[in-house]
């Protein structure tokens, strides 16, 4: 059930976002059926929802005319109060909860965005409610991250869910991906036969990918829900360093998805990525049936 502060936002969320087209990437797609998979996790931006700035975009520049302070006015804020440089504040925050994570010994952060709006507003002396943070936050995000669902991202999730694999998800995100994909595909993601105890979310474990840590969540649940190895786990995402990578490296078996040419991340310069290989290669959502249909 999603409660009313919620819906605010999922309206918000409806309101602001626009059609988009993937953009070709010219890939060669791989779909041979894997055998022996019990479950799907996926990545959300660049793979389930085409991103404007081809991943979550937090401090991500955008077109608009003032993205900013559109975002501060329409949660309602002081205009008189608005800072002189809001982008380049709101980034050093980050730049700064990054710091002092990295000197605790996290070997990639993740911010909770909603903190590091509150220290913004702290700065200018604002108070605030969480309902109009959580605005906030979501209003500067979908003006400089414009996005919208992968073509068939719902017709695939529906027939994955109907009897078929465990579904889940590992993610960089913030409170407000989850209430995203809701909005796109008409309900919450638990309604839609996502596992709740096989989805890990950045934001709530202070670490991103490429670590490995972000994925222990899912992975912990669908061994004590499902009994599922990682071996029999299919992830899914658009980034060779970010996704395919890590996710080897725990055991899982790999789908790039290179369905849009804004996410993909080949990391063709990045040393450490010479002998990493999918184990498929995805062009369109709809390919991950193929890959899961029994040879």
């Amino acid at each position: 059930m999603t409660d009313h502060a919620d819906a605010a936002l999922i309206e918000r969320i409806q309101a602001l976002t626009a059609p988009m087209r993937p953009v070709p990437t010219g890939a060669a797609p791989r779909i041979e059926p894997l055998e022996g998979i019990r479950a799907v996790l996926f990545d959300v931006y660049g793979t389930l929802v085409i991103s404007g700035c081809g991943d979550i975009g937090l401090t991500a520049e955008s077109s608009a005319a003032d993205p900013f302070q559109e975002a501060w006015s329409a949660a309602g804020l002081d205009t008189a109060a608005l800072p002189p440089d809001g982008p380049g504040l709101l980034a050093a925050l980050i730049h700064a909860d990054h710091a002092q994570s990295h000197r605790r010994g996290v070997d990639h952060p993740e911010v909770d965005i909603l903190a590091i709006w509150r220290r913004l507003l702290d700065q200018r002396e604002l108070s605030a409610t969480d309902r109009v943070l959580r605005r906030l936050a979501l209003e500067y995000e979908l003006r400089t991250n414009p996005v919208w669902p992968m073509p068939g991202l719902a017709a695939v999730i529906d027939k994955l869910s109907a009897g078929g694999p465990v579904l889940g998800i590992v993610s960089n995100a913030q409170f407000y991906t989850p209430l995203m994909l809701g909005a796109f595909l008409g309900e919450p993601l638990d309604a839609l036969g996502f596992d709740p105890d096989c989805c890990a979310w950045s934001y709530r474990q202070g670490v991103a990918k490429p670590s490995q840590n972000v994925y222990a969540p899912a992975l912990r649940g669908l061994t004590e829900r499902h009994g599922i190895a990682p071996a029999q786990v299919l992830y899914i995402g658009n980034d060779m360093r970010n996704d395919v990578r890590p996710a080897q490296a725990l055991g899982c078996r790999t789908a790039l998805f290179a369905g849009d040419a804004r996410s993909l991340r080949l990391r063709a310069d990045d040393p450490g990525m010479r002998d990493i290989q999918p184990d498929r290669v995805i062009t369109s959502l709809d390919q991950v049936l193929d890959v899961l249909r029994p040879a």
